[in-house]
């Protein structure tokens, strides 16, 4: 059985996923399973898998399921992992050639901490600049949560233990909706376990403009019961208290999009949410605006 899994959510990414391919297929280490969750795709994803499967150059699963969003591509994932370790490598980045080399060769020396999830990296552009900031030379091991409130910016790489990530619930699905933010499961972690630090790129990211970084006021109006739970998830695991406001203040708004107006009874931190009711209002309309705006804009270019 290999090592890691890495594993791929793919939606309508035929156009990008090929460069995906070709990087795990220049791996200097080849201890790793390719499994690819096709949430619904319309394009010739299966197609293209197929044939890749054909060829026989790295191991590949592939399993097809029903449109479920992000999270649900996730939670189909974890139930299939059976490797140790695993990564999540979007559909459209790729990962340096020696990148599961330098994964497998660090966890191993580091493995025996039972304290350990796993381990947290770089993302890097195509022209290697890291996203953000990379991890203080001090900082041996840190939680995700942690390197944020000590000043650190960007996304970052995760490799997880996959009896760890298991202990922890599944992303909820929101009949209607398709997204809850995947740090949900994070979040839980970070309370139990620390991840050793690796500053090396692991993956490298190209932004897509139909991507979820690149529309979420969509996103929040949309998915507004998926970004509630979300934020009272968060009320409870953050620490500093500027950033409980904001969270509160997103949870306000979220509930008053899906018309729950029972948001202060159902939140963890009552008192904090009644504050925030006047901001919460306020990004409500703010978000309604720019949808709207984003919408007659899209119209007119038609």
């Amino acid at each position: 059985m290999p090592t890691l899994t890495i594993f791929t959510p793919a939606y309508n990414r035929a156009h990008t996923i090929g460069r995906t391919y070709e990087s795990l297929c220049r791996q200097t280490c080849k201890d790793f399973l390719w499994l690819i969750i096709d949430d619904g795709s319309k394009d010739n994803t299966r197609q293209l898998v197929e044939g890749w499967i054909a060829e026989g150059r790295i191991p590949i699963q592939y399993i097809y399921q029903q449109n479920q969003g992000m999270h649900g591509a996730h939670n189909t994932a974890y139930r299939n992992i059976t490797t140790p370790l695993n990564t999540c490598i979007d559909s459209d980045d790729y990962m340096p050639d020696d990148a599961v080399e330098k994964i497998l060769n660090f966890w191993q020396s580091c493995a025996g901490d039972p304290h350990l999830a796993g381990i947290i990296g770089l993302d890097v552009t195509e022209d290697g600049q890291v996203i953000g900031t990379k991890f203080p030379d001090d900082m041996r091991t840190t939680t995700l949560q942690g390197f944020y409130d000590a000043g650190g910016k960007g996304d970052k790489k995760m490799v997880y233990r996959t009896d760890v990530i298991n202990k922890y619930p599944e992303y909820p699905l929101f009949e209607g909706e398709r997204y809850v933010g995947l740090a949900y499961k994070y979040m839980l972690i970070d309370q139990d376990y620390k991840l050793a630090t690796l500053n090396e790129p692991l993956v490298i990211v190209e932004y897509q403009l139909d991507g979820s970084s690149f529309n979420m006021y969509k996103q929040y109006w949309n998915n507004p019961k998926g970004f509630a739970f979300f934020r009272k998830t968060e009320m409870q695991t953050a620490r500093r208290l500027k950033r409980k406001l904001m969270v509160c203040t997103h949870y306000v708004s979220s509930s008053i999009i899906s018309r729950n107006w029972r948001f202060v009874q159902e939140s963890p931190k009552k008192i904090l949410t009644v504050l925030c009711i006047p901001s919460g209002i306020a990004l409500y309309f703010l978000i309604r605006s720019k949808v709207k705006r984003d919408a007659k804009m899209a119209f007119n270019k038609k």
